[in-house]
């Protein structure tokens, strides 16, 4: 059934089941009866807009998929969507442009639910300098400058190991928002081939039972950062409730050294390509 013929009902009953919700669960969270939860998935009866919204609240449904629930039973859709240099947002992009700055000389950038960066700091340049400069041409989807054999894949040390924690965190945000774009971009990765030396699957390190590290080969040393993942707290619109801030932090002393070293070399030599990627 494709989005333009859904039934109201019909969504209901498709994300609570993408939640592995019975309807006595949702019910009572909702607080409404089950017998009129089932009416409402049968189409027996309709939702109104507050109920509506709390049964998406309850269910934790993206707000660009509540505007299509809102859609689907009647209702104009609740919630905007603009651009980060919309007037109404400059105070977020400052912020963001803040969060960026503020984190070097480490790497960070910004992507939206695409995973298409956004926006990132000077650090990250230091990363993709080998890459395949038709993986910087706009949009620049991060999933694939790290893990196509292009990009920086080759020089992705423990590359097995990396390559199964972005598939899995991918493929989970694809459950969750039932997104067919991030169901594509999880069968492009798992396609992509795998160095023979990385095919066997090695028992994870003790500190990789704690947090898988990224390991970079570069002509300036081995980088190796630990990720963090920041998203901004109960937006409401479209556009800020989909990026997501992804910074790296030192996992040794020797990166720690090579990232300030790097940032105090003459801004003349440093790269350019990712900001000239993400402006295109």
């Amino acid at each position: 059934m494709s989005v333009a013929t859904c039934t109201i009902g019909h969504l209901i009953r498709e994300w609570r089941q993408r939640r592995r919700l019975s309807q006595l669960e949702l019910a009572f969270d909702a607080d409404l009866s089950t017998k009129h939860l089932s009416f409402l998935e049968t189409g027996r009866a309709q939702p109104g807009r507050d109920m509506l919204l709390r049964l998406a609240d309850r269910m934790a449904v993206p707000l660009r998929e509540r505007n299509v629930m809102l859609n689907a039973a009647g209702f104009a859709p609740t919630y905007q969507e603009r651009s980060l240099s919309d007037p109404d947002l400059r105070l977020a992009r400052q912020s963001i442009d803040r969060l960026l700055s503020a984190h070097e000389p480490n790497p960070a950038f910004v992507v939206d639910r695409h995973w298409t960066m956004t926006a990132s700091n000077k650090a990250v340049e230091h990363l993709i300098a080998a890459v395949d400069p038709l993986l910087l041409t706009p949009p620049v989807n991060v999933i694939r400058l790290s893990l196509h054999p292009a990009g920086m894949a080759p020089r992705i040390i423990n590359l097995a190991a990396w390559r199964r924690h972005v598939i899995d965190r991918l493929r989970r945000q694809a459950d969750l928002t039932g997104d067919p774009v991030l169901a594509d971009l999880v069968e492009e990765e798992s396609d992509y081939p795998l160095p023979g030396d990385q095919v066997r699957r090695m028992k994870p390190a003790d500190h990789e039972m704690v947090a898988i590290p990224f390991q970079l080969a570069t002509v300036h040393g081995t980088l190796a950062f630990f990720s963090t993942t920041t998203v901004f707290a109960t937006p409401v619109d479209i556009t800020l409730s989909e990026l997501t801030i992804e910074a790296f932090f030192p996992a040794d002393q020797a990166t720690a050294s090579i990232m300030r070293r790097l940032a105090e070399a003459p801004q003349a030599e440093a790269p350019r390509l990712v900001r000239r990627a993400v402006a295109g």
